[in-house]
């Protein structure tokens, strides 16, 4: 484990009581906890915009599966970045619409583009991009 290093922080009143609600809320046992997750959060952020570290996605689509052709579409963008795609699921909502994560590790870029590219397929009524990456860098 790497030393820890103590430093104090400045604040306006009512930003630290906005802080200090918004910690305990979420459950933090204590202040260096809830600001070292920021800043590992923007640490991850920066990894991912930057590219320079595996990076990960996680693809939520909705849509609905009796639409013609439309399972068949996602299926063939997907075979096609088979080398990104490490695991999918589908689930049925009800009786028509349909859940699918799509789980992607690769380049920073090529995630982004597959996603953009399922998302904006016709029909898809939803999707959602969340990134992150493998955590290597972050301690």
């Amino acid at each position: 484990m790497s030393k820890v290093t103590r430093f104090g922080v400045s604040l306006d009143s009512n930003l630290f009581r906005r802080f200090d609600a918004l910690i305990e809320g979420l459950g933090y046992k204590n202040r260096s906890e809830a600001i070292r997750d920021l800043i590992r959060d923007r640490l991850v952020a920066q990894e991912w915009e930057s590219g320079t570290g595996p990076a990960v996605g996680v693809l939520t689509l909705v849509y609905d599966h009796a639409v013609r052709e439309l399972t068949e579409t996602l299926n063939s963008i997907q075979h096609k970045h088979i080398d990104l795609i490490i695991a999918s699921t589908h689930i049925h909502l009800d009786s028509h619409n349909c859940l699918e994560v799509i789980i992607m590790k690769g380049p920073a870029d090529l995630i982004k583009k597959t996603a953009d590219r399922l998302i904006i397929t016709k029909s898809v009524k939803h999707g959602r991009l969340l990134t992150t990456t493998t955590g290597r860098r972050i301690d």
